[in-house]
């Protein structure tokens, strides 16, 4: 934002408006990174030690939210707004991530897991660490760029990044929802994991992995959809219901019982492990 004026309120420039909603989501954060935290040690496998990690920065990013709606003081601190987006565009790097090692973690149950060129890349996960983390990467610099920059060709080339940003956790939510495509193909045809305790996590695992996959979809889809249009991206009445909501959702499936899987459970000769 080329030269904001004095008293710039960059919180009211960028939607956020609602005090009461950045508190429940933040309430409702902070109830689920205790109960992954306890999961964390209670059944350790890395997919809750991240989706803890995930609803740690979401509660911070929330409370955050709700002082700049709240405090017109907040609302003008660009060094505020600024971890503001530093912590909401990091955060949904772990959300993903949970779901993308979750799917793998199914696939090691597999007697005879895909194979092929498609298979071999969708199994690396030092690519797909690599991806979100230049999508984070990218859409926190553009987000600088734009409300830091003095000239217009910076504030363009932040727009840029943004976009880039965007399309490239777009293109990574589509390759998570294929992915629980080949799960399910996998578990449909020859059984998979399933929880000891019979609970509806190891029952019904695979379509929840799908919802989970769809609701992240959905939400970058949403992102996608505006990405020319920042005014219906950062109204409220959308955002909510399209980006946190869907999100929310996402992350409180993990908590169905028997649906991650242990890691002294995981079959570590598996490839896909």
């Amino acid at each position: 934002m080329a030269s904001a004026p004095a008293g710039y309120n960059y919180a009211k420039g960028s939607g956020i408006e609602s005090f009461p909603a950045a508190v429940v989501f933040a309430v409702i954060y902070a109830f689920l990174l205790v109960f992954f935290l306890f999961r964390s040690f209670t059944r350790p496998t890395f997919v809750f030690f991240v989706v803890a990690f995930f609803c740690l920065l979401r509660f911070t990013g929330f409370i955050i939210r709700a002082l700049l709606a709240k405090v017109p003081a907040d609302g003008e601190n660009v060094n505020l707004f600024i971890a503001y987006e530093v912590i909401y565009n990091t955060g949904f790097f772990g959300i993903m991530y949970s779901t993308y090692t979750l799917i793998l973690d199914r696939v090691a149950f597999a007697k005879n897991p895909p194979r092929g060129p498609i298979y071999f890349i969708l199994k690396r996960r030092f690519l797909f660490r690599l991806a979100l983390s230049a999508a984070v990467a990218t859409g926190i610099t553009g987000s600088i760029q734009m409300l830091l920059g003095t000239q217009q060709s910076t504030i363009s080339t932040g727009e840029t990044l943004r976009k880039v940003a965007i399309y490239i956790f777009l293109v990574c939510t589509i390759l998570v929802f294929l992915q629980a495509f080949i799960l399910a193909r996998v578990e449909f045809s020859e059984g998979g994991y399933r929880s000891a305790t019979h609970s509806a996590g190891g029952q019904y695992g695979i379509y929840l992995l799908i919802i989970i996959a769809l609701l992240l979809v959905a939400r970058e889809a949403f992102f996608a959809a505006t990405i020319s249009n920042p005014t219906a991206q950062d109204n409220e009445h959308l955002w909510y219901p399209l980006a946190a909501l869907t999100e929310l959702l996402a992350v409180g499936i993990f908590a169905v019982p028997g649906l991650v899987p242990a890691r002294s459970e995981i079959p570590q000769n598996s490839e896909w492990a």
